[in-house]
């Protein structure tokens, strides 16, 4: 592990070892026998409210049941408390020391079942003023679906990087997709619609395509799969947040093997294409009604709350 402080008052501190930091923690109980998985991302803003965060999973049901959880803005002691709360087990991968707070800021992996393969994916392009280089975080999940590739991404910000930039970060991720044939799941804090889309053109499917406002009046977390359809009508939105737990909604999404994901007639995810901007509602459900306030494509719940640069 090699830490490297850069120039001037206000630069992260980069981990530049391409194998490393990586920590991993193990909370999970018997592995669940299931034909879905419940995937979750949250940007839990520097890991401040992890009790906060808690007790929203907890009091969610879209939620709480959750099978595959990508944190952003993550310490490994605040992962390791948020695993052991929700009895996962978990992959952390810290990208630098950030200059606000000080601390390892990272992503995670929290799954019930076992991880294996741990990787870090070193990202191009560093923030334009506090120099920090983000990295991916990617594993092998053995799920009862058999074994699922897990990629954690948190890109850069809008004013650190262009979005040519975040596009290259997406590829640098996509290589190492390249690698795998089977089932895969890419979440994380996007910072963006674009990069989301530039991930779907390569061949995902992008189930959380019409939740919008997850952070403030930003489109910025999403989950894109390969191998995996809708498990159900309603099957992605974001949760209304009640406890502060973060500036960012935790959003969701319930999907199963293409093969046995729904019923005749039900059609399955659809590609994203940059040629077509809409998305259907009758395959996503961009027209149902706010349930409880955590599917929220009608944006009965804005949170027109700013959010810090990070």
């Amino acid at each position: 592990m090699l830490a490297v402080p850069l120039s001037g008052c206000a630069s992260a501190t980069n981990y530049l070892d391409p194998a490393g930091p990586m920590f991993m923690g193990h909370a999970a109980g018997a592995a669940p026998a299931t034909v879905e998985l419940r995937v979750v991302t949250l940007n839990l803003k520097f890991g401040t409210h992890v009790e906060r965060a808690e007790r929203l999973f907890a009091a969610t049901p879209q939620l709480a049941g959750a099978d595959l959880i990508v944190l952003q803005e993550m310490d490994e002691p605040g992962t390791a408390r948020f695993g052991s709360g929700l009895g996962m087990n978990y992959l952390y991968v810290p990208s630098a020391i950030h200059s606000t707070t000080r601390r390892d800021f990272g992503v995670a992996i929290l799954s019930r079942w076992t991880i294996d393969d741990a990787k870090k994916i070193p990202l191009p392009h560093r923030h334009r003023f506090r120099k920090l280089q983000r990295a991916a975080a990617a594993a092998t999940v053995r799920t009862a679906l058999g074994d699922v590739r897990v990629y954690a991404v948190h890109l850069e910000t809008r004013l650190g990087a262009s979005d040519r930039d975040r596009r290259d970060q997406v590829d640098e991720v996509l290589r190492d997709v390249d690698g795998w044939s089977g089932i895969v799941v890419i979440a994380g804090d996007f910072n963006d619609r674009d990069a989301a889309a530039h991930a779907a053109r390569a061949g995902f499917a992008w189930p959380t395509s019409h939740v919008h406002d997850d952070a403030a009046v930003m489109d910025v977390d999403h989950i894109l799969v390969r191998g995996l359809c809708a498990a159900g009508a309603a099957s992605a939105g974001k949760a209304r947040d009640d406890f502060g737990a973060s500036d960012h909604r935790a959003v969701w999404v319930v999907v199963r093997r293409c093969d046995a994901a729904s019923p005749p007639g039900r059609r399955r995810f659809a590609v994203f294409r940059a040629k077509a901007m809409r998305v259907d509602p009758g395959e996503f459900g961009a027209k149902e009604k706010d349930l409880g306030g955590v599917v929220d494509p009608d944006h009965q719940h804005r949170d027109r709350a700013g959010r810090s640069e990070t």
